[in-house]
């Protein structure tokens, strides 16, 4: 996107490398950039899009957590499902939203973590968060397709001025000085990002576009990242682009005025809203509500900012000290399951195998507290078993060696597979039970102390199987007849999916055989 920006100055070329030295001492914002790729990595995946959006978030159990409860918050209460799985939430809302919603969560996240001295870097921070709540609720006024991607461009609107703040805190505190008695501008900010402009010979603008380039920001959110200014009684409609940049700029500058004293704030908020409401094709009076309905949900949100700050540091130091109730636990873990299985059941006459097998997996993988998880499917042409799915530290890397052949071999996967019956192996690494562990096992998952195994059958015949195993330093998980009797649903509605697939592919072979005889 580097032809979209206009070209720099030496000047500014050198305070854009004094921002990269710094960000390299310090750490990007705070982090941020790594998850950023990750998740963006995801949404652009050509294969296996909505499983590698589902691993990328459930890499994150904090940010699983936040996912599965936006995504039944009465924002998107008009789709009236329960979702309880990431794999479901990504069917139902679409890897582009959930890959947005994402975006927002763990840059809130992160902001939250950092906890900068700072008390302008603590402003600028929360006045992103409020610009998302702004967003999202006038997204969803003008009906636009994606209320997250439109927060996520509104959060990152002002992330020139979030980065100047953080890394080049001199810098500011000389442009706070400057312009503290300002006249005549519209805003406090806006002299702010003049005088910062002329003393760093780069707008904020530029340095927030930079940092979004650097960081590899798709087209849309790069393109968003500018000013669009307000246009009383604008006729011709927007592009999208230029829709989400005029509606980023409009949340900044009502966060900017939510945050100024009540009378200024008020006035600025009523020339926000005249401004942009045609633009955005959007009723005054509905933005004002909407504005205000956001200002309302934000407030719990950056309460609970303050407190996760506040607790950042005791959290660290008191976790390991933490008892969990064995019990408390299992009844956790059951429930878990059991809303899998009410997930698989909601979509079990629209979903794919593929999406089912995701949801069943991750319902396993969460619901038996599981290290790692893996599908194997049976390629009947190539004679072998692949892994084709999996969660867990390090299986990204590790699937393409989960492959082993299909004739029988007297060990304890081949068993599982010929007997069409859960395995539990308690402790895998007992002398006695080793002649019974493959070799492509002991190369790739050798760390495992017990592991099940589900096998999937179609027609009496192994259509692949799911693995789940547990750590070398956890004590062994003990499976009870209830967990069986829930994998026992979870694999039923597995093979029904597989079933249904066959069905439709013998009809569709049929019809083509009458039409080429015809």
């Amino acid at each position: 996107m580097s032809s979209e920006l206009k070209k720099r100055s030496p000047a500014a070329e050198a305070t854009l490398t004094m921002l990269w030295e710094r960000v390299r001492k310090i750490g990007d914002l705070p982090g941020f950039a790594k998850a950023v790729s990750s998740i963006l990595s995801a949404m652009r995946g050509e294969e296996e899009l909505e499983f590698n959006m589902t691993q990328t978030v459930l890499s994150d159990p904090a940010l699983t957590q936040k996912v599965l409860r936006l995504a039944n918050s009465a924002m998107y209460s008009a789709f009236g499902q329960k979702i309880a799985t990431v794999s479901k939430a990504v069917i139902v809302l679409g890897t582009e939203t959930i890959g947005h919603l994402a975006l927002g969560l763990k840059l809130i996240d992160e902001l939250t973590a950092v906890s900068p001295d700072s008390n302008a870097a603590h402003l600028e921070m929360e006045k992103a968060v409020l610009a998302g709540h702004v967003a999202r609720q006038v997204a969803a006024t003008a009906n636009y397709h994606d209320a997250e991607e439109a927060v996520v461009c509104s959060m990152l609107h002002s992330l020139g001025r979030m980065m100047v703040v953080f890394y080049m805190a001199d810098k500011w505190t000389e442009v706070k000085q400057k312009c503290a008695n300002a006249s005549g501008f519209e805003s406090q900010s806006h002299a702010e990002d003049l005088c910062a402009e002329k003393m760093l010979d780069i707008s904020l603008e530029d340095i927030g576009r930079a940092t979004a380039e650097k960081w590899g920001f798709p087209s849309g959110l790069l393109n968003s990242m500018r000013q669009i200014m307000p246009e009383v009684g604008a006729s011709a409609p927007l592009t999208q682009t230029d829709w989400l940049a005029a509606l980023s700029t409009m949340s900044v500058s009502c966060a900017d005025a939510l945050c100024e004293a009540d009378e200024m704030g008020a006035e600025q908020l009523r020339k926000l809203t005249s401004g942009y409401a045609d633009m955005l094709g959007v009723d005054a009076n509905k933005m004002m509500g909407a504005i205000e309905v956001a200002k309302q949900s934000s407030s719990a949100e950056l309460t609970a900012v303050h407190v996760a700050r506040r607790n950042n540091a005791e959290k660290r130091a008191g976790s390991s000290n933490v008892k969990v109730d064995s019990e408390d636990l299992r009844r956790k873990l059951v429930g878990i399951l059991r809303h899998g299985i009410a997930d698989m059941q909601d979509v079990s006459n629209s979903a794919t195998p593929s999406q089912m097998m995701a949801m069943a997996l991750e319902s396993i993988y969460q619901g038996l507290g599981q290290k790692r998880a893996v599908a194997f499917m049976h390629n009947y042409k190539d004679g072998k078993y692949v892994g084709k799915i999996s969660f867990g530290a390090g299986m990204n890397a590790m699937l393409p060696h989960l492959v082993f052949d299909d004739s029988r071999h007297p060990d304890v996967f081949h068993a599982a597979l010929a007997s069409d019956k859960i395995i539990y192996i308690e402790h895998a690494k007992e002398p006695d039970f080793a002649a019974k562990l493959p070799h492509w096992w002991r190369a790739t998952l050798q760390s495992a102390h017990s592991f099940m195994i589900l096998p999937l059958s179609l027609n009496n015949h192994p259509a692949g199987f799911i693995y789940g195993d547990w750590a070398e330093d956890a004590a062994p998980f003990q499976l009870t007849e209830t967990e069986y009797l829930l994998l026992n649903e979870i694999r039923a509605k597995v093979v029904h999916s597989l079933e249904r697939r066959r069905q439709a592919i013998a009809v569709a072979t049929a019809q083509k055989t009458t039409a080429n005889r015809t």
